[in-house]
Formats: C-alpha cells, sequence, structure tokens
C-alpha cells in the first residue's frame, strides 16, 4: 500500500529542534516514510489524502501506563499514594478477571488511538489479553508481567509472578511484525522481595532485557528503603543487577544527586508523569537536571486511575508549564524539549530506533492534528500550538506502520460500541 499525504504542513526534527515545512508531501511505502519534501512525487500512489489545514508530526510514546485501570478511573480520587494503591486499587484489582482486563485494555487502546498514540509500555498482569488486543488493534506497545512478592519465604521456582512473566516473553516478543515487544518488570522495591526481585533480574539480564520499574516515586517510598537496606531504591536496584541490561524507571521524584549519577553512568531511561506526580501529591522530579546531564527522558500518563486520562498532550504541557513555574524560568523546559520527550525520547525508550521522528526511511507511525480550530488559530508557531493549546480531540488521524487505525472519528481496527457494552457489564460486576 502506498498513500501520499498532501497539502500537509510537516514537524521535524532537524539540528536539534523542530521545524515545520508548509504545504508539503509526504509519502508512505508499506510501513515506511519514503518520501518527505515540498515538491509532489512522481510515483504512482493507492491512495492520496489531502492535509490541508492540518499537522503531521510523529506519533506520541506513552511510556509508562496501566491500561486496565481505565476501569477504575475515578476510585480513590483525593488519596495519597499509600492509602489510595493499597486501600483503594489493590482490592479492586483483587477481583478482575481476565474478560474485565480486556474490557479495560481495549477501552485505554480507543482513548489513546483517539488522542495520537502510536504506543505505550504498559505493566499489568493477564499481559496476554493485552497483547492479543494490541495485536488486533495495529498499535504498537512493550508489554510486561509485573512481578512483585510480598512472602519473604517465597522461593524464586515457585514464584507464578516470574513464570507467567517469561511465558509471555517467550510467546509474544518481537510478534506482529515487532509491533509488540516484550519487556520485563518489578513493580518496585517496597513490593517485591530482594531474593525474588535478584533471581528475576538475572532473568532478564540473561535475555538483554528491557526492565520496567516504578523508582522513588514518594519521599516515603525513598526513605523507607533507606531505613530497610541503607540503600535509595536506585541504589538498592543498581546492587541486584537491574541496570545491568536495558531499564526504564517510571516517576523519579525523589532521586538524590547520587541516583541520578548512577542512571547517567548505567544509562537508565527516565519516564515523567506529570499529572500523576500531581495529582497524588507526590512532588516535582527534578527532570531539568536530568535532562541538563543527559539522561534520556520520556513521558507517560501512568494508570487512568490516577491521572485520569490516557491524553499525552496534556502531559506534553504539564511537562513544561509545571518547571517552568516551580523554577521560575520560562526557558526551563521549552516546546522542542516536551515534544521530544513525547515522541523520539520514548521511542529510544521502547527500543524502537526507527520510530519516533518523520523522516525517510523511519516507520510511518503519523498523526495529524486539525488546526481549524478556534483554540489553534492563529497558527504562528506550531510547536507551540501542540505544547500550549492542542487537545487530543484535534487528533484527525492515528496511523501506526503504514495503516490508518483512526481517522476523523472513526476507528478503522476496534469496534467501539462493543468495547463500551464490555465495560458496562465490567462495572456493574465490579462495583
Amino acid at each position: 500500500m502506498k498513500t501520499l499525504f498532501k497539502n500537509a504542513d510537516i514537524l521535524l526534527f532537524e539540528n536539534g529542534i523542530y521545524n515545520v515545512i508548509k504545504n508539503a508531501y509526504l509519502a508512505v511505502d508499506g510501513n515506511k516514510i519514503s518520501y518527505i519534501g515540498k515538491d509532489e512525487p512522481s510515483d504512482s500512489f493507492d491512495e492520496t489524502k489531502d492535509m490541508h489545514g492540518k499537522l503531521l508530526m510523529s506519533g506520541f510514546y506513552n511510556c509508562h501506563n496501566h491500561c486496565p485501570m481505565v476501569l477504575l478511573r475515578g476510585v480513590g480520587s483525593d488519596l495519597p499514594l499509600n492509602e489510595w494503591l493499597f486501600n483503594k486499587v489493590f482490592p479492586i484489582e483483587d477481583k478482575l478477571t481476565a474478560e474485565e482486563i480486556e474490557a479495560g485494555t481495549k477501552l485505554a487502546l480507543l482513548e489513546m488511538l483517539a488522542g495520537g498514540t502510536v504506543s505505550f509500555s504498559d505493566m499489568y498482569f493477564e499481559p496476554q489479553v493485552t497483547a492479543r488486543a494490541v495485536a488486533d488493534s495495529g498499535m504498537k506497545a512493550n508489554l510486561t508481567r509485573p512481578v512483585q512478592s510480598f512472602d519473604p519465604n517465597e522461593e524464586p521456582k515457585d514464584s507464578f509472578r516470574i513464570a507467567q512473566s517469561l511465558e509471555l516473553y517467550n510467546e509474544w516478543n518481537k510478534a506482529e511484525n515487532d509491533r509488540i515487544l516484550i519487556d520485563f518488570s518489578i513493580h518496585a522495591e517496597y513490593t517485591c522481595t530482594e531474593k525474588i526481585a535478584r533471581a528475576y533480574i538475572e532473568e532478564s539480564n540473561k535475555r538483554k532485557g528491557n526492565l520496567h520499574i516504578h523508582l522513588s516515586e514518594t519521599v516515603k517510598e525513598h526513605n523507607e528503603c533507606k531505613e530497610k537496606y541503607g540503600k535509595t531504591p536506585t541504589e538498592w536496584f543498581n546492587a541486584l543487577g537491574a541496570f545491568d541490561s536495558r531499564a526504564f524507571a517510571a516517576h523519579c521524584v525523589t532521586l538524590e544527586d547520587s541516583d541520578m549519577d548512577i542512571i547517567l553512568q548505567k544509562g537508565v531511561n527516565v519516564v515523567h508523569n506529570p499529572t500523576s506526580n500531581m495529582k497524588l501529591g507526590s512532588g516535582f522530579a527534578r527532570i531539568p537536571k536530568m535532562l541538563d546531564m543527559g539522561i534520556n527522558v520520556a513521558l507517560g500518563t501512568d494508570g487512568a486511575a490516577s491521572n485520569n486520562n490516557l491524553d499525552m498532550l496534556e502531559e506534553i504541557h504539564l511537562a513544561s508549564v509545571i518547571h517552568n513555574g516551580y523554577m521560575q524560568d520560562a526557558t526551563v523546559m521549552n516546546a522542542d524539549t516536551v515534544i521530544k520527550m513525547a515522541t523520539k525520547n520514548g521511542a529510544l525508550l521502547q527500543g524502537r530506533d526507527d520510530c519516533g521522528e518523520l523522516k525517510v526511511g523511519n516507520k510511518a507511525d503519523i498523526i495529524a492534528i486539525s488546526l481549524d480550530k478556534p483554540h489553534l488559530r492563529p497558527i504562528i508557531d506550531e510547536k507551540a500550538l501542540i505544547t500550549y493549546s492542542a487537545q487530543s480531540s484535534d487528533v484527525y488521524m492515528t496511523m501506526v506502520d503504514g495503516k490508518v487505525l483512526y481517522e476523523n472519528g472513526e476507528y478503522k481496527t476496534l469496534d467501539k460500541e462493543k468495547i463500551y457494552y464490555d465495560i458496562e457489564k465490567a462495572i456493574k460486576k465490579l462495583y
């Protein structure tokens, strides 16, 4: 399938910043971008799409998510993280079956596709259900079965979570023409014994895995780890070999300077979750310092129970303004920085080297944002509009690997009405 987009404004990453070429052409051949330029290509195409009044850019990478938690949207609002998690979230999650998880996952996919997300990193149980939903949807995802252990006597050979994680890796890694990648995951230091964590990390490292963790999300978590082990959570994970292969850490709100040095030295990627951190009162991660150090920082929404949506444009907006306000410096987090965090940096974190920016030879993961809205006029600086003005409802089209999955309110691969029906059924059971 060869597709030509014409009359488009196109956001390109050039020499470290984003620039827009206007009234240009972008061609897709199969699953890759084959041409970008001001002159109309001479090739013949199966389909031509007129993108007048629209901006083409890379799709978004939501690098920390818990898809089925859309089923808990609004649950436990206005509570601190520890109380929210243990008293509100975990009791409901204990009731979830594969049927409810499938419904929640598909609802999350609807939301993400309509908001321009082309790939996400997910941490949840029953991950085969999520994998099948992603396969059917046409999206990309890095999936994990998180490992936890609250029993000090549990042995690695008896951990069903480790077994399920390895089974997921064997069954689904690099499935669907590499759209689905399987990562490894320890939920957090405070939800896993050292014995189980060490054994699982060894399994991940054997496979050169990409380890997905929660790290130093709150002062409480950080300080209790120091009291228990005499180490920060970063030092604890590092001592267990967690960063000897690839790894990425969500939140990182309370990192110490020495923790950041470890993260930089080990090449650990960080996922910033501004909405979740603000809603749960966790605090301000020192993202500007991490970026200045050269740490790769991506963006994520976290689950919808602590956000309460999966809107990456909202994360882009907040990631800029909260740090500028906190630092009292309007230049700390500019549009170039946060757009790159949501696209190119996220693709790098996921191990998708041919994704995350529009250029010839890269995968055709493209979104179109309609600029024909009052809040997006006048069109003076399009990357500023994306950062400070655009809403997820402004996304007109989402394409993944050269296939249009969402366009002008229509889902091409998902049955919205059936998903809504299944969600209502799940909610009646759970609540």
